[in-house]
């Protein structure tokens, strides 16, 4: 493999991960390839539910966007797509996302350095394959991005054992115009932004088994929105607005549902106003991590060493039993990961965290 040298490359295309946590896992390494590469002009290449958590941040110059469903989802719309690459003259890509098609692209549209997993049969169109360590998987998400970078000689091996590299937070930012949409939804729905900003997030796209159940999510929002005064938001793609629904039917009082009915951008921007945000393991959960929002997430099938919230303003909340994790869309058995994990665990940590809040010590 022949060694890269960062500092002359001047045009870098990074093709992102394609769905929002991993996008948001991610993020340390876009910020080491800013730091590696300091002479480049930075193209990421992302679909276009997931432009938003990059929407803000310093450590790219240019988004472009991969039209998948749209114009780019026919062989002949990803080699249209390898031409518009073609003139952009990059000189190296760095491919995040895994499938042979983001390799085929690059191929086509002539980028002389193409680096990336040798997965999905696409090792013959790298320059620079980088073979999956056995015990990555013991590690957080975060390190296998971080891996490729050490692949190919620009970081150390194993960095998920170097105390040096230990990942503790993300960091990502708010456009100002989501920022504001997220303040004018809070006032139209009547939410007092005064006093503290309770969200919940009963969703969890991969399957039934990462869901704490929705009768207990209800249980919670009432307790709270009682003791504190306040109304509850209810978060969730368009797809989870069923389980957003199921949770309503069951509170006593009124909650402002949100589900399905924000643009990822502003839902980034009503999060940064929340107090407390309640979830499952989800995207929304790495956002939150990534904006430093206090935060209970609730884990059941899948692993919070593999994909917990990268924030010390985040508390894991799990029941540890023998099967876990499984990483089963749906629980074959008795469900006791997440049904050992009491309505009043979840009160008391929630108002543990809020009684951290600045409004409850200025007694709003």
């Amino acid at each position: 493999m022949k060694q890269i040298d960062p500092l002359s490359i001047r045009r870098l295309l990074v093709r992102a991960t394609n769905w929002v946590g991993d996008a948001v896992i991610s993020v340390p390494t876009l910020k080491e390839i800013r730091r590696l590469f300091p002479n480049a002009r930075i193209s990421l290449l992302v679909r276009p539910w997931v432009h938003d958590v990059y929407s803000a941040v310093d450590f790219v110059d240019e988004l472009l966007l991969y039209h998948k469903p749209g114009r780019h989802t026919t062989w002949n719309g990803m080699r249209h797509l390898a031409v518009e690459l073609r003139g952009g003259s990059f000189e190296m890509t760095i491919l995040l996302q895994n499938a042979i098609e983001a390799a085929m692209i690059a191929f086509w549209a002539h980028i002389p350095i193409r680096a990336g997993y040798r997965c999905d049969g696409r090792g013959v169109l790298l320059t620079h394959g980088v073979p999956i360590e056995p015990d990555i998987h013991t590690a957080h998400q975060a390190y296998y991005y971080l891996n490729i970078l050490s692949g190919i000689g620009l970081l150390p091996r194993r960095l998920w054992a170097d105390p040096a590299y230990r990942l503790d937070s993300l960091d990502v930012g708010v456009r100002a115009s989501d920022l504001e949409t997220a303040r004018r939804i809070l006032d139209t729905h009547g939410v007092d932004r005064a006093r503290p900003i309770i969200a919940i997030n009963p969703g969890a796209s991969y399957g039934g088994a990462k869901r704490w159940p929705a009768d207990r999510f209800a249980e919670v929002a009432d307790a709270l929105a009682g003791e504190f005064r306040t109304r509850v938001l209810i978060f969730g793609a368009p797809a989870e607005e069923e389980v957003a629904r199921e949770v309503v039917s069951r509170m006593k009082s009124p909650p402002v549902i949100l589900a399905g009915r924000t643009t990822l951008g502003q839902l980034m921007g009503l999060l940064k106003e929340c107090d407390l945000f309640i979830t499952n393991d989800s995207g929304p959960m790495h956002i939150a991590a990534a904006l430093n929002v206090p935060q209970l997430a609730i884990f059941g099938s899948t692993s919070e060493i593999a994909t917990g919230p990268l924030s010390p303003q985040a508390r894991v909340l799990k029941n540890p039993v023998d099967c876990n994790p499984c990483f089963l869309r749906e629980c074959p058995t008795d469900f006791c990961c997440m049904l050992g994990i009491s309505v009043q665990r979840v009160r008391e940590a929630a108002v543990e965290k809020l009684s951290q809040s600045a409004k409850i010590r200025q007694g709003g």
